[in-house]
């Protein structure tokens, strides 16, 4: 790359906090490839993206929103905020768009970019969940994204199936933190929370969102009293998000026993380390109880008014740990089915390490490590030349 050319100009954009800690990886990783090289970054996003110098174009909490009726709601504001990003884009000409996740939000601004300035690559970081829901979107969306970087190993699959956009699997960024968590000073944590060895332990997960939390903290707090009924008192540790804490401690004055609610990253890996098993509601969370080794249950009950939208649900899975695996070696407990009987029938054999569900479940984290650590090398250093070579790619075909 020539050194003494013009700057390259990036103009990424997140729509939510996961979103921004991707992109700040990726500027990190996009500075590392391009050593020596003049970067611009441009865009929409939150702290973790300010910190690699992007100043964001207005706060990305304007347009982190969950869910049809949320979208509803907020819809004029975030029609504004599409069409500021598009003007925005035009305006900079940069050398690539990357859009992070969020596709409600960032997927009408690809769309309207590609249709006014179709010289700029297009990048699409994190691949909407085709495989479970509206797989038709792969096909719509390879008129307007030249590449997609997907987390998981098996979306490039999906996409070629699916007549979708080029797709690569770039490794997830939980990746990155394998070697951290390995290393987490279990004793210390022990002693911080005052925990008791010879109590089983138990990791409580019920989401990240409010409306997750409204659904699932009752449900998970007569699952403790049944499971105290037959284990005897637990270590019980419920990590969540800090804006969710005052909700959280609200709900479980209801539950048998209180939770030890921890915030930080390295208190929550801690927990799940600690753990003899968890019960998690479905999403992320799963891949990180897998790169810990914690058996787990899943089980999710999600908002009424999607019901009515299940003709277009392509999947009979909702766990990612099961998607990467192909198979339901976690259970997971939907809607109906999401009783605290039915979970503490899944769940009191895996605090018995002899047990042949436990057993199971180990083989099953093992090889969910391998399937997902097949990159080798930093996911965000082999998206970030991903993202130069597609940029090369498409602006060859214009210069």
């Amino acid at each position: 790359m020539n050194k003494n050319a013009q700057p390259l100009k990036f103009f990424l954009i997140a729509g939510e906090h996961s979103g921004d800690a991707l992109g700040g990886k990726l500027m990190e990783g996009l500075k590392a490839e391009c050593e020596g090289h003049s970067i611009d970054f441009f865009g929409l996003g939150g702290q973790a993206m300010e910190h690699e110098g992007l100043t964001s174009l207005f706060p990305m909490e304007e347009v982190a929103v969950m869910g049809p009726t949320a979208i509803l709601a907020r819809l004029p504001n975030l029609i504004k905020r599409v069409y500021q990003c598009v003007d925005r884009v035009l305006d900079v000409n940069p050398n690539a768009l990357i859009i992070i996740d969020s596709p409600e939000f960032t997927h009408p601004i690809a769309k309207r970019v590609r249709k006014k300035a179709p010289h700029i690559p297009i990048i699409n970081y994190v691949s909407p969940t085709i495989w479970a829901w509206r797989p038709g979107r792969a096909k719509k969306m390879k008129p307007y994204v030249d590449e997609v970087l997907a987390l998981l190993p098996f979306e490039p699959d999906y996409h070629q199936k699916l007549g979708g956009p080029s797709c690569h699997y770039v490794g997830h960024p939980l990746i990155e933190k394998k070697t951290w968590v390995e290393a987490l000073d279990l004793d210390a944590f022990e002693d911080q929370y005052a925990l008791q060895a010879t109590k089983k332990s138990f990791v409580v997960l019920p989401g990240s969102r409010p409306n997750e939390v409204k659904h699932l903290l009752a449900p998970f707090g007569d699952v403790i009293g049944q499971l105290q009924e037959s284990l005897g008192p637990l270590n019980l540790l419920l990590p969540t998000v800090g804006s969710m804490r005052t909700a959280i401690e609200e709900g479980v004055k209801q539950w048998p026993s209180k939770p030890i609610i921890v915030t930080s990253d390295e208190d929550k890996y801690a927990a799940f380390k600690y753990a003899d098993a968890a019960l998690a509601a479905s999403g992320t969370v799963t891949l990180e109880l897998a790169i810990t080794g914690t058996p787990m249950v899943v089980a999710y009950r999600y908002d009424r008014y999607l019901k009515i939208l299940g003709p277009l649900v392509q999947t009979e899975m909702i766990a990612l740990a099961n998607h990467i695996l192909g198979q339901k070696a976690f259970p997971e407990l939907i809607q109906e089915d999401c009783t605290p009987e039915n979970i503490v029938q899944k769940l009191l054999p895996l605090f018995d390490h002899s047990s042949q569900a436990y057993q199971g479940q180990k083989q099953h984290l093992n090889l969910i490590d391998e399937r997902m650590f097949a990159v080798g090398k930093s996911p965000s250093r082999i998206a970030a030349k991903q993202c130069l070579e597609t940029m090369q790619i498409r602006q060859s075909k214009f210069s």
